[in-house]
This record gives structure tokens, C-alpha cells and sequence, in this order.
């Protein structure tokens, strides 16, 4: 059942880095029809920018070893990334495969988040 659990952290974990490096890269240099669906949705572009730095840096949280409480808000930043997002395409009226990668990228943050290990999961003061 571990090692079950470890099997299914490593391949969401994977599967996020890579689609929120991709994304963050995409954003950051605004490149990749980005511009165009936050222009559509009513962002300003500048947001762009913000957004592909943080994905950067909540990869890199997200893979090194310790820092458990900079985990949590990396799974915190991509939950609302990826839940703002969704809900940006559904509320504004594009159709809902545009929310799919969101969909996707946020099912991808939950399952990490779950299976992660117990190293790296922040340990309750009572339980130190």
C-alpha cells in the first residue's frame, strides 16, 4: 500500500512540475496564446508575469527534499492558480475545454498534495 502511494505521488508530482514549468515558462516570457486567453478573460497581461514566476518557484518547492510548510503554500498557490483559472473560463463564457488544462493541473495538485510522503508533510506539534 506504500508503495503504492510513493507510485502515484511520484507520477502526479511529475506530471505537475512538468505541465506547471511548461505553463510557467509560456506565461512568463508570454508566449503561447497566454496573452491572447487573459486579454479574452479580462486579466491585464501583467499577470502573466506574476503568475509564471510563482509556478517556477512552487515547482522548486514542490520537488526538494524538506521545507514542508513551503509545500503547503506551494499546493496552496497552485490550488488557486488552477481553481482561478477553471473558474475564469467557465464564468467567462469560453467553452469548457479551454478549462480542461486547468481541470487537469488542479486534479494533478490534489493527488500530489494527498500522497505526498510523510516527510514531507508538516508534522503536528503534538505529534513532534
Amino acid at each position: 500500500m506504500r508503495n503504492r502511494n510513493k507510485i502515484i505521488y511520484w507520477i502526479a508530482t511529475v506530471w505537475l512540475a512538468l505541465g506547471m514549468v511548461a505553463g510557467g515558462v509560456q506565461q512568463l516570457l508570454q508566449i503561447g496564446g497566454y496573452v491572447e486567453i487573459v486579454s479574452q478573460l479580462g486579466y491585464p497581461l501583467y499577470l502573466l508575469s506574476i503568475l509564471g514566476f510563482w509556478k517556477l518557484l512552487g515547482v522548486i518547492a514542490v520537488l526538494v527534499p524538506k521545507f514542508p510548510l513551503l509545500k503547503e503554500w506551494a499546493y496552496a498557490g497552485f490550488f488557486f492558480a488552477m481553481s482561478g483559472a477553471a473558474a475564469s473560463h467557465i464564468i467567462g463564457g469560453t467553452s469548457l475545454s479551454e478549462a480542461v488544462p486547468s481541470l487537469v493541473l488542479l486534479i494533478l495538485t490534489l493527488t500530489s498534495w494527498y500522497f505526498r510522503p510523510a516527510n514531507r508533510k508538516i508534522i503536528p506539534v503534538n505529534q513532534k
